[in-house]
């Protein structure tokens, strides 16, 4: 039998040959991969968030698209308001995101378990209506980024020059090298978070909080910043989205079916608590999505059978059930004693 460090190794060089090859879909692959792609990552983003909130933190939130619809409308408001790049407007989504979690967090942690998750739900909901209302961003019916935005964003020529195509193609290249970064930056920033300090109490609380409150660790002021991180990611995501699309309505930026209950499919056939998890769970997504959207409600059926399946034969998830019959682990946080770790 293969030595599973051995595999290990091999399956992070597969894996970084994979990021390359990622990097580099814009120069050689078509349009329309570059598209379809973009989507998936961002679901990734989203789905990497989620985890941390509810697979770590053990916040099960069905309100996530509270944040990508707050996201959304502040790059808006900053293109059509404020005259600003739609760059910046990303940055400023993702922190207007964090600001509603502050009063969101105050209102929803003081319920718990399936309180928690529909308080969550409820405040999505009276944030969309509220933003409804916004008749300089279209009310109800929503609006669209002014013409030649996109293609005038900060990068937009320079990209177009190297490629050689259209300005539409450099803006759907910089929008997907965008979010392929900010899937790796959450990512990595995850796996810093969870091996440190803080991770280490987060996890203790998730497993048991009455022993984490024993050993100092304080639940409501963790838990509060994992929630405004996720939300900042959310924000960042939604606003990334809304560029590419170009037109926000409340309905579509605050999908609870696009933007939370396809992300909580990702999270729990892929893994859940594991941080490998949702990239399987997005490739899976991503290859029956392709594979049976022509059917209709079939390819719904199939999802929700897999999601069943899953839940009831590998309550780890489809990452968590190869770790279990091979051994073989990826980016594991799993703390080694000493010697071990000099024996290495």
């Amino acid at each position: 039998m293969s030595n599973p460090r051995n595999i290990t190794r091999v399956l992070q060089l597969a894996g970084l040959a994979g990021v390359v090859l990622l990097f580099l879909v814009p120069v050689i692959g078509s349009r329309a991969l570059v598209q379809d792609l973009f989507g998936v990552l961002t679901l990734l983003i989203l789905a990497q968030n989620w985890n941390l909130l509810a697979g770590f933190a053990g916040l099960v939130s069905v309100g996530q698209q509270a944040f990508v619809g707050v996201g959304a409308y502040a790059m808006f408001a900053c293109v059509i308001l404020l005259g600003m790049d739609p760059l910046v407007g990303i940055v400023v989504g993702g922190i207007a995101a964090m600001l509603l979690a502050i009063p969101m967090a105050f209102f929803s942690f003081r319920l718990a378990g399936a309180y928690f998750a529909i308080g969550t739900w409820v405040v999505a909901e009276v944030t969309r209506l509220c933003l409804a209302q916004w008749k300089a961003l279209g009310g109800g019916t929503g609006t669209s980024l002014p013409k030649g935005t996109t293609k005038a964003m900060t990068g937009v020529p320079e990209i177009k020059a190297w490629l050689g195509g259209s300005s539409s193609a450099a803006s759907d290249a910089l929008t997907y090298w965008l979010a392929l970064s900010l899937a790796l930056a959450t990512l990595a920033a995850a796996y810093w978070f969870l091996k440190s300090r803080m991770g280490l109490g987060l996890q203790a609380l998730r497993d048991n909080e009455e022993a984490a409150r024993s050993v100092g660790v304080n639940p409501i002021r963790l838990k509060a910043w994992v929630f405004m991180l996720t939300a900042f990611g959310a924000g960042l995501c939604g606003a990334l989205l809304f560029i590419q699309i170009t037109r926000v309505t409340p309905e579509a930026a605050f999908s609870v079916v696009d933007w939370t209950a396809f992300v909580i499919f990702i999270t729990v056939i892929g893994g859940i608590g594991t941080l490998p998890g949702p990239i399987v769970g997005v490739i899976v997504f991503y290859f029956l999505q392709r594979t049976l959207a022509d059917y209709g409600t079939v390819y719904l059926i199939v999802l929700g059978c897999l999601g069943i399946a899953v839940m009831l034969f590998a309550r780890r998830g489809l990452w968590g059930l190869f770790t279990e019959k091979t051994g073989i682990e990826l980016l594991s946080l799993r703390q080694l004693p000493p010697e071990k770790i000099h024996a290495r």
